[in-house]
Order: structure tokens, then C-alpha cells, then sequence
């Protein structure tokens, strides 16, 4: 929100300087983003008035023009196409300084010419380089324009927050300097204007729950001819608005000024009636900056008798727009709910002055206000005869102003300190609240204008921002510490987040809303939840799994000249099951590069598959998971056979393995890319961790070598032996596999260590031999093992 001022001080006295009313607005939660001066550098710049305008002699497309400067008369050569006599103008004397420029006298084409005329551009108030800058007729010739222009001010840009709509409007922040000050607020004393006609126009409010109070007025005979005065258009300009058209101006004015967006209808495009209703289905409206869009049905329009003629508190339709030629005009003041606007604008890559306001609350009893101002000033410039205002309204879904309670000795505890009665009903009374005192107890009704104030702590907040937050002393604020113990979740959580983190992985949050081609390369076989109102086109699908942000950010990793990556996150996927939308815990994580850092010590090696299993392992020990099994899998973004699903007792928990080639050249990597994925949720089988005595007898180690099937993977036959031995096993290992010269082609031997011991005495070698044929022969019988000779 721009603000001038020279503006505000028409409403509250200022006598703070700008750096110090800067700092008080900042430090009252209104943060200012810049200050900025209303006009550029320049000096010795007037008001001239144009005597006579004759022909250049060697030139068609300049003029000679005699100027009055007010203590003398300049010659000035000029090309402006506005130029004509009585022309009242900016004039540049001779030692005026622009920036980088300097008048002086010169001969153009053969005639001097001691001054000059300006442009809006010259003078930086716009880009418009067409004509001069025309003054009013009543301009005071010779005045310096800085003078007559007010141009010795600031405009300070304040950044408003979402809950603070009601200092979107010049009233509003003079509000706040008033209360900030303690400084009288100066009210403009706006009359209802008297109707000259009886004309009104049918307003049937149809959607009285969205707007439940519409107020119009017709004026019709207005001055097409008209022009903005030089105020308005100086205090628009400074507030980043362009003056258009006279009648347009007006309702921005009106908008700035109190903060009540405003639109005006062409009144002779109108038909019938005013419905204010929701878009009916297939239903398009052409806008006012050419946009042609079709209107969905949650979309509150004002329609006349043949269809939409404006998107409510956000644009108007270009079919009933006002022009140059405009005489009768329909003046629209309307209270639209937030949530009923929320959102409408972006919806249709729109973003408009009345949908900021509207979208975060305007105050719903300023709207006849509003119109009876607008009114003034219409015909106050291009005269006219005004109608009765007309009101459609409906009480029950007007807002209802609440009564807040709050309790002194709660200010004090959450301040930190005690303020007296009297002093906290002075703050709420400068914000213009309605106070009662019951017992300690204040029952507070805030302003109609303020949407934020519904419980006690925002009433405690506006208190501590206008007592001001420097004035609350430090103190020591004693609290004592009680450590929450963290649910089983949780722990699971913290425990994954250290184990990764002492195995040198990175921990990143990525975005859980991804771009659909990510989605479709990762996970093409789930349909995402798509976003209605994205933040953009590649953020606009709900991630079904955590790869895509891992493998972006190894990518960006990559593009910053890293060559070794490890990365890890923990978050939810988002995934329909049984057509409802679930949200399930997942941790996944990647490997890339060297396994190690390269070191004089030991020869460098990619990594590969079994360092991520072997991580995953190692992670399965500590977090005590039951046993897992890999299996091989057929995966839309993993390398055939180069990966594996993760099983937990029949149940898939998970996945691992390398990236597909082509998802690896479609992200441009050049190197193999190792990923894993778990769902922790459904990883829910953990060993209950118990003492066991250690043995006092020895344990005997036995290795055996045995040639089985290709197609028979180590998990099952690991399996089958510990469920064989039983507890007389206590370690077991794969020390070689061996594919090659006397195995057969579709063979493969496995070497297998077997370490035995029993708790109550030592192994002979009789038992040992016994549980040995047995083994081989369970081997044999199961998978067609024989001993490798």
C-alpha cells in the first residue's frame, strides 16, 4: 500500500519525521518496504501559460510559441502536438536543472528558443511522452510547480500483512498513525448528496449469503468532456495508479482513499436488472483488459437481464464498460464476503486492487458512505444529476461484531507486565473499540472494519503493539524445562534421521507438490492428486513418491560441481487407495559417486547396490526390524535387474536399486544413480530386544559349499537353513558365490559359513555330523542342492 503524506496529513497531524513515523508504523506490526520521494530532482520549473502558437519557418513539425512565465514573457520552440494558446503548462526557465539536463538558451532550426515545455515523462511522473502536461485553466502562472503540485513529499510503501485489509486504504493507515500518536483523526465530512432524479435500477441480491449488502445509485447527464483534476490525479499517481478516465478515477480515489473498491457500469448497456448470483454453467464473460474467460460456477457474478457483466469484487466486463463517451453511469458500492472472493482472482491469473481488499475484508458499513462520496466528487467534476441510492441487503448474513472478552491479569502474564486499567482502556479506545469493564473482565467490540480481532490474545497483541514493544522492560523469564518424551513414531524417526546422518547422508525437505513429467517418469503407474489452484504448472501434483525431489536436488547438486552425493529425506506420499486419498509416512534416500572420499590410503570405487542394501541392512539391526526379503521386481523407474522390492513377512515394505537408464539421460546424470524407498508405516514387525546369556561353551564353525539352481535366490535358501537349525545356529554367513569353470550354466555355488553352539553343553563331533547330513539333505530336498566337490 503506497502511501503519500501529504495525503495522510489531511487525516491525522503528523509531526513525527518520516524516519521516525517509519520506524513507529514498522515496530506497530505495519512493516514499511521503502520511502520513496513523490517527484524526481529538478528545480526552476513553473507554471506557464501559452500566449500565441505560430509555424517554425524551417520546420513543419515545430512551433514558435510565446510564454508567459509570470514576471516576463519566453520565446519557446516546441513539437508537443497539445500545444495551442491558453495552455497552462510546466516551463522550464533557463538554469533549470532536470536530471541530466540543463536549460539553456538554443537556436532550434535557426530560432532561440529560451526555455522549455514539459512532458509528464520529463518530469518522471509517467512513461508518456506524447503531449505537455496540461494544468488547469485557475493554475497560478509563474507558481513554481512544486510548490503548486505539493511535490515536496514522500510515499511510503507499507507492506501489509494478510490479516490487516483495513489499512488498505489511506483512512487506514492514518488509523493507525492516529492511535500510534495519540493524535486526533480528522473525519471528512461526507453529506448524502441529494437526489435530482427519481431513477433507479431493480438490484435483486440472489447469492445474499456472498454479498448480503449491494448499494447503487444511477447519475446520468454527466460531462464526457470532463477531465480528472490535478489533485486527484497527483495523489493516484502517487499511489501507483494511472489516471484513466474520469469516472474510473473517482472509484480508485474513493478506493484508496477509504479503503471501498467501487465499479461503475456504462448505464445505457444495462438491462432490467441487477442479480447478484453465482455463474451459471458454461457461462463466459469478456473483461476489461480483453481477457475472454470461462466462468465457473462457484464464481459470484453481477449479471443483468442478458448474463454476467462483472466478476464480483474482482474485474468488470468489457461490454458494459465506461468510455469516452459515457453520459449515464450505474455506481456499484458493494460488501462481498472474504471467503466468497478468496482465491477468484488467481483463479483466473488475475490480481486486482479490489480483489486484494475484498479477499482480506472490507469494512461492510462503509458502502453508502463510500457511494455518497464517490457521488460528490462525479458531479462535483462533471456535473450531472444523481439518483436516490439504492440498497438491497440482507441482514442475517451481515457480519455480527463480537464481543471479545479479556482478562487484565492475562495481559499482564503474557506481556510480562502489569499495565493499569486505565492505560489498556485508552489503547483499545484509540483503535476505536467499544469497551465495558465487568469486574476485571473487559467485554470488547471491535470496529466493523477489523475481521482480525475474535479472541483474546489478537485483543493482547493490538495492546502490545500500540503500548509499543520496546516500552515492555526485559526480564528474565523463568520457565522450567520438562523434556516431553517423544512418541513411538517420533523415536523411529529421530533414530532413522541420526543413522543416515552419522553414514554421511544429507537430510533435505523437498516440496510435496512436484511437476507432473517428474511424476510421470518416477511413478507412472499411480494417477496424483492434481492441485486446483497450483502454484505453478511444475508444482502442480501431489507427489506420489519422495524420488523426484531427491534426484532434482542430486541434479542441482551436480550442477554445482559436486561429484559425491548422498542424500536422505523423510515425508509423506500422497496415493489413493480404495479411491481414498492417503498420506503415508516414507523414508528414501540416494547414493552417488565414489563410495568414499578419495584419500591416499585407498584406490577409489563407484558405489553400487550392495553399499544401499548394505546401509539398509545395517539400518534394519538398529531399528531391531524383523527379518527383510528381497525380491527381484519390475520397477517403471529402477534398472531391470538391478533392483529389488523389500518384503517384511509377505507385506512389500519397500524398494531399492539403480535408476532406469533412460530416466538417468532424461535428467542428464552420467553416472549410476543408487535410490531406495521405505514406507515406514507398514513397517510395523519389530523384535523385542531381550538379554541372552552368553554361552560358556564353545562355538564350532562348519563351511559348506553347495551347487544349486540360478533361479534360487540366497534369501530363500538363508531361510531355510536358520529354520533347520534352529537356535544351535547363531551366525550365518555367504563368504562366495561362484559362477564359472565345472558349474554348469544354469548353476551357481554358494559358500556358506555356519557357526553352531548350544547354551547347555559343548557340540561332539557325532551331534555336529548328524545336524551337517541333515542340513544337506533338507538342501537337497528343498532346492536340489548338491555338496560342490
Amino acid at each position: 500500500m503506497k502511501c503519500s503524506k501529504v495525503w495522510l496529513k489531511e487525516w491525522v497531524d503528523i509531526e513525527l519525521s518520516t524516519k521516525e513515523l517509519v520506524e513507529a508504523l514498522t515496530m506497530a506490526g505495519l512493516e514499511v518496504d521503502s520511502v520513496e520521494p513523490a517527484a524526481i530532482e529538478f528545480s526552476k520549473i513553473v507554471v506557464g501559460e501559452v500566449l500565441t502558437v505560430e509555424p517554425h519557418p524551417n520546420a513543419d513539425k515545430l512551433h514558435v510559441c510565446q510564454v508567459n512565465v509570470g514576471k516576463e514573457r519566453l520565446t519557446i520552440v516546441c513539437g508537443a502536438a497539445n500545444v495551442r494558446p491558453k495552455l497552462k503548462v510546466p516551463t522550464a526557465l533557463i538554469g533549470a536543472k532536470l536530471p541530466n539536463l540543463t536549460i539553456q538558451k538554443v537556436k532550434l532550426r535557426g530560432v532561440e528558443s529560451g526555455g522549455m515545455m514539459c512532458s509528464p515523462k520529463e518530469l518522471g511522473f509517467s512513461k508518456d511522452h506524447q503531449g505537455l502536461l496540461e494544468f488547469p485553466e485557475d493554475a497560478p502562472v509563474g507558481t513554481d510547480i512544486r510548490e503548486y503540485l505539493n511535490l515536496d513529499d514522500e510515499i511510503i510503501d507499507v507492506a501489509l500483512t494478510p490479516n490487516r485489509g483495513d489499512c488498505a486504504s489511506i483512512l487506514g493507515i492514518a488509523r493507525e498513525i492516529s492511535a500510534i500518536t495519540q493524535k486526533s483523526l480528522h473525519q471528512k465530512d461526507i453529506k448524502p448528496v441529494k437526489p435530482a432524479s427519481k431513477d433507479i435500477f431493480p438490484v435483486n441480491l440472489v447469492a445474499e449469503s456472498a454479498c448480503p449488502r449491494y448499494v447503487g445509485r444511477i447519475i446520468r447527464h454527466l460531462n464526457s468532456k470532463a477531465k480528472t483534476p490535478i489533485f486527484m490525479q497527483e495523489k493516484l499517481r502517487r499511489s501507483g495508479i494511472n489516471p484513466i478516465h474520469p469516472v474510473v478515477d473517482v472509484t480508485n480515489y474513493v478506493l484508496l482513499e477509504l479503503g471501498q473498491p467501487m465499479h461503475a457500469f456504462d448505464f445505457d448497456k444495462l438491462h432490467q436488472h441487477i442479480d447478484v448470483r453465482f455463474a451459471k454453467k458454461n457461462e463466459s464473460l469478456a473483461l476489461l483488459n480483453g481477457q475472454m474467460i470461462k466462468l465457473s460456477q462457484e464464481t459470484l457474478v453481477i449479471a443483468d437481464a442478458q448474463g454476467s457483466v462483472a466478476i464480483a469484487g474482482v474485474m468488470g466486463g468489457a461490454d458494459s464498460a465506461v468510455s469516452e463517451t459515457t453520459q449515464h453511469i450505474f455506481l456499484e458500492s458493494a460488501f462481498f464476503k472474504p471467503e466468497v472472493i478468496a482465491g477468484k482472482a488467481r483463479e483466473y491469473g488475475l490480481q486486482t486492487d479490489s480483489s486484494f481488499r475484498f479477499e482480506r475484508g472490507v469494512d461492510w458499513q462503509l458502502q453508502q458512505t463510500a457511494i455518497e462520496y464517490a457521488t460528490q466528487l462525479l458531479l462535483d467534476i462533471m456535473g450531472g444529476e444523481a439518483g436516490p441510492v439504492i440498497e438491497a441487503k440482507s441482514d442475517q448474513h451481515l457480519p455480527i461484531v463480537p464481543t471479545v472478552s479479556l482478562r487484565r491479569e492475562r495481559v499482564g502474564r503474557l506481556l510480562g507486565e502489569s499495565l493499569p486499567q486505565e492505560k489498556i482502556m485508552n489503547i483499545l479506545n484509540r483503535l476505536n473499540m467499544q469497551v465495558d469493564i465487568e469486574d476485571q473482565t473487559f467485554k470488547v467490540q471491535p470496529p466493523s472494519y477489523r475481521f482480525d480481532i475474535s479472541i483474546e490474545e489478537d485483543l493482547i497483541e493490538e495492546i502490545a503493539r500500540i503500548y509499543g514493544y520496546n516500552a515492555i522492560p526485559d526480564k528474565p523469564y523463568f520457565m522450567p524445562m520438562i523434556g516431553s518424551p517423544l512418541n513411538p513414531t517420533e523415536q523411529i524417526f529421530q533414530k532413522i534421521r541420526y543413522f543416515f546422518r552419522d553414514r554421511a547422508y544429507h537430510e533435505i525437505i523437498s516440496y510435496t507438490f512436484i511437476d507432473p513429467q517428474d511424476q510421470k517418469l518416477f511413478d507412472p503407474d499411480q494417477t496424483p492428486l492434481v492441485l486446483d489452484n497450483p502454484i505453478a504448472q511444475n508444482m502442480s501434483v501431489m507427489r506420489t513418491n519422495l524420488w523426484p525431489g531427491l534426484v532434482n536436488t542430486l541434479v542441482y547438486n551436480l550442477n554445482h560441481q559436486q561429484t559425491r552425493v548422498r542424500l536422505f529425506e523423510t515425508g509423506l506420499r500422497f496415493i489413493h487407495v480404495d479411491h481414498k486419498l492417503e498420506q503415508q509416512e516414507v523414508i528414501a534416500g540416494l547414493i552417488y559417486g565414489d563410495m568414499h572420499k578419495r584419500q591416499w590410503n585407498e584406490s577409489s570405487r563407484s558405489s553400487d547396490f550392495y553399499d544401499l542394501k548394505g546401509d539398509l541392512e545395517a539400518l534394519f539391526r538398529l531399528m531391531s526390524f524383523a527379518q527383510m526379503e528381497y525380491r527381484e521386481v519390475s520397477h517403471p523407474a529402477l534398472h531391470p535387474g538391478q533392483s529389488s522390492a523389500i518384503y517384511q513377512d509377505e507385506k512389500l515394505i519397500g524398494y531399492v536399486g539403480a535408476l532406469h537408464p533412460s530416466l538417468l539421460q532424461m535428467k542428464d546424470i552420467d553416472r549410476s544413480v543408487y535410490v531406495f524407498e521405505l514406507f515406514l508405516d507398514k513397517m510395523s514387525h519389530v523384535k523385542r530386544l531381550s538379554f541372552e546369556p552368553i554361552s560358556k561353551f564353545p562355538a564350532i564353525r562348519r563351511d559348506i559349499a553347495i551347487v544349486v539352481s540360478h533361479d534360487i535366490s540366497i534369501h530363500q535358501i538363508l531361510k531355510a537353513i536358520q529354520e533347520n537349525l534352529g537356535n544351535l545356529l547363531i551366525d550365518l554367513e555367504v563368504f562366495d558365490i561362484f559362477e564359472g569353470k565345472d558349474i554348469a550354466a544354469d548353476k551357481k555355488s554358494v559358500a556358506l559359513g555356519l557357526t553352531l553352539q548350544d547354551m547347555s553343553h559343548t557340540l561332539n563331533e557325532k551331534e555336529i555330523c548328524d545336524l551337517m547330513d541333515q542340513l544337506l539333505k533338507m538342501l537337497t530336498s528343498n532346492f536340489g542342492a548338491t555338496l560342490r566337490k
